[in-house]
């Protein structure tokens, strides 16, 4: 059986052609248009092109934003004008095939869960370290969505009283504190607490070029460098701390990493485990999780919404 997944970011749309082991066998890229009416002209000439040469039996659609329960409507996009638009129906009248709408961190999570490095087990948890902080969530081999639908928001939990605003519209949550660009925060903190110290190298990039970019603290840390190393254990401990919460709520098995700071690896598990361990509840007394770096990095959203359109859930 094959599916297209059809992954749709903010600036880019992202396509596949994928078969029941979660392998790609076709793929292909064009630019996000702005308007919203072009977007969806351009999903569907994508799933045409597709179409066209492979026997498809359904279409996966993977947005970010607010999906409804029934997985028909996009309740609220953040980084494209939809308000409650009824993509499932719009897309599924001009392709004659079945379409499946999914929340684009719930269909990266499945492609882990199912093919990555989820598999094996019935319950976890995974957290994409990007911007933000996505999260999608398994239990007992299901995607948990909630009562509304729109459950799995992990990096809009709160994390710090009255802390840093968010674009959500909150205040502390907690992708401010445990994301990419809270890594770069952190590193402009140390360059400019510590220019002639820890934070030098941070500080001398910065004049160098103008900005700490989330890969150059990367490159730093596999340096070795004082500075870069301290920014990634403040994310890391945020993320660790957070996931002892998500423990005592969820009990997973696993908690699966992705995003680009998940490049770092070991350098970044280290110390979220330990954070973890000092977080959980109970810690000595009870099971713990694995945490595992995420496998399929950007063709997870293409690979699980094409797996959850061939019914796989």
């Amino acid at each position: 059986m094959l599916t297209v997944g059809i992954d749709i970011g903010g600036t880019k749309i992202a396509g596949g052609v994928v078969d029941s082991d979660g392998t790609i066998l076709e793929k292909v890229r064009v630019d996000t248009p702005l308007d919203t009416r072009a977007l969806a002209d351009a999903v569907i000439d994508m799933a045409h092109h597709f179409t066209a040469s492979h026997d498809v039996s359904a279409i996966g659609v993977a947005a970010a934003g607010f999906v409804s329960k029934d997985r028909s409507t996009i309740i609220h996009a953040p980084n494209i004008a939809w308000h409650d638009e009824p993509l499932r129906d719009i897309l599924q009248a001009r392709l004659s095939l079945p379409v499946r709408i999914e929340n684009d961190a719930n269909a990266a999570g499945w492609a882990e869960y199912r093919f990555g490095a989820g598999r094996g087990h019935t319950d976890m948890v995974m957290l994409t370290l990007g911007t933000g902080v996505g999260g999608a969530i398994v239990l007992g081999g299901s995607l948990f969505r909630g009562g509304h639908g729109i459950a799995g928001e992990l990096g809009h939990t709160r994390f710090i009283r009255d802390g840093r605003p968010c674009g959500c519209g909150q205040n502390g949550c907690l992708e401010q504190y445990a994301s990419g660009r809270a890594l770069q925060r952190e590193a402009e903190d140390i360059a400019d607490r510590f220019p002639d110290g820890s934070g030098a190298a941070l500080a001398n990039l910065r004049a160098e070029v103008g900005t700490i970019s989330g890969p150059a603290v990367s490159r730093l840390v596999l340096a070795g460098d004082a500075g870069a190393v301290e920014a990634l254990r403040r994310v890391a401990t945020a993320l660790g701390e957070a996931c002892g919460g998500f423990q005592a709520v969820l009990d997973p098995e696993v908690f699966v990493i992705g995003g680009g700071v998940a490049q770092l690896g070991e350098d970044l598990l280290s110390p979220v485990r330990i954070a973890y361990e000092t977080s959980l509840p109970g810690y000595g007394e009870r099971p713990v999780a694995e945490f595992a770096i995420a496998q399929l990095v950007n063709d997870a959203g293409i690979i699980g919404v094409a797996d959850l359109a061939a019914g796989s859930e």
